[in-house]
């Protein structure tokens, strides 16, 4: 499912003042079509000024789970007041993230979904693979748009619309789930978490290393990078091996246009396998040509799907860790919107 689908930022955990101070967001079920759909509140956009980008972070809602299933694909959908659809880029990111498992490489709130304007859509077989969601189980949903026209939009809705099997029945065959990796992990930059680094002119790269939790198996990983982005590396850093280089597609300007999905499975293997006791690395590289300094103008994460090692359980978060509190608590500041409107000031403010 496009749970794979990248990530850019907003990790969750529990807390005192936590998730359930959340406002809900609306969440629909279609059982005959197998169809659940997660519709944040309504929000303006304003149009972009002249050469700009009027951005709007939509705040962070709980959602709570309506059905036992089993989800096997998934999109985003952005639309006017009207119902009527809008371009994809108006979205910058979508982040669905649960609160009460940890990630694979990391002890903090696990991203289930994450997208951007680069992600395409895509589906896993759903009779061989799918995510476990459980009837009342708690999620954390966000969201942020980013308007580059000269044309405002009014009561803007934003959708996640996931497909599944519903609980009970005898596939899929491989319960899955998804792991991320970002260059600057483990928190991020205080006090919002924010994954985005500065980009002097010339070359940038940036690395984060660690162990995974449990063993497994990797099915397939996207990648999302920014503007002037040239490379994502995942290694093997105990023996050595690349496990995957990738790079996005882009325009002569060097602007991201999309990322391109590897998928590792096929019907000789499953996919590529990764151990807790060995070391894993991604390297993003970036080439800024414009002689400038570009504030937050860098990102660089992967993030795919994961199929346990028979036996191997996923882990449950433990809510007293210290990184899990911080990381917790930077996500519920970076859902206020005055901290989005000092983002926003910071992302377009001149070096």
């Amino acid at each position: 499912m496009q749970a794979v689908l990248l990530l850019v930022g907003l990790l969750t955990g529990h807390h005192g003042s936590g998730p359930e101070t959340l406002p809900r967001a609306t969440v629909l079920v279609d059982p005959g079509a197998h169809r659940l759909v997660i519709e944040l509140p309504p929000v303006d956009v304003p149009a972009a000024g002249r050469g700009g980008e009027a951005m709007v972070g939509l705040p962070l809602c709980e959602v709570l789970v309506p059905v036992n299933a089993s989800l096997h694909s998934s999109h985003v959908e952005v639309s006017d007041e009207a119902g009527r659809l809008l371009p994809h880029e108006l979205l910058h990111h979508f982040n669905l993230s649960d609160p009460d498992h940890r990630e694979l490489f990391l002890p903090i709130g696990l991203h289930l979904f994450a997208a951007s304007r680069e992600t395409p859509a895509i589906t896993v077989p759903q009779l061989l693979f799918g995510l476990p969601l459980a009837r009342g189980q708690r999620l954390i949903a966000g969201a942020m748009l980013a308007n580059t026209a000269n044309v405002a939009y009014h009561r803007v809705r934003v959708r996640l619309v996931l497909r599944y099997v519903p609980g009970g029945r005898p596939w899929p065959l491989y319960r899955t789930y998804p792991w991320a990796i970002d260059v600057q992990y483990p928190l991020g930059r205080p006090p919002t978490g924010s994954k985005a680094f500065d980009l002097p002119p010339g070359r940038t790269e940036r690395f984060w290393e660690g162990s995974p939790a449990i063993p497994g198996t990797i099915l397939g990983l996207g990648g999302h990078m920014h503007d002037y982005g040239v490379s994502l590396e995942l290694k093997d850093v105990t023996t050595g091996t690349v496990l995957w280089r990738g790079a996005p597609v882009t325009d002569a300007a060097g602007r991201v246009l999309t990322f391109p999905l590897a998928r590792f499975y096929n019907w000789r293997r499953l996919g590529v396998r990764v151990l807790p006791t060995h070391r894993y690395r991604l390297t993003a590289v970036y080439e800024n040509r414009t002689g400038r300094y570009i504030r937050d103008g860098g990102m660089g994460a992967v993030a795919g799907l994961f199929v346990p090692d028979r036996g191997a359980e996923w882990p449950v978060v433990d809510t007293r860790d210290t990184l899990y509190q911080q990381d917790l608590a930077a996500t519920i500041r970076s859902g206020n919107p005055d901290m989005m409107a000092d983002m926003m000031m910071e992302h377009h403010a001149d070096p």
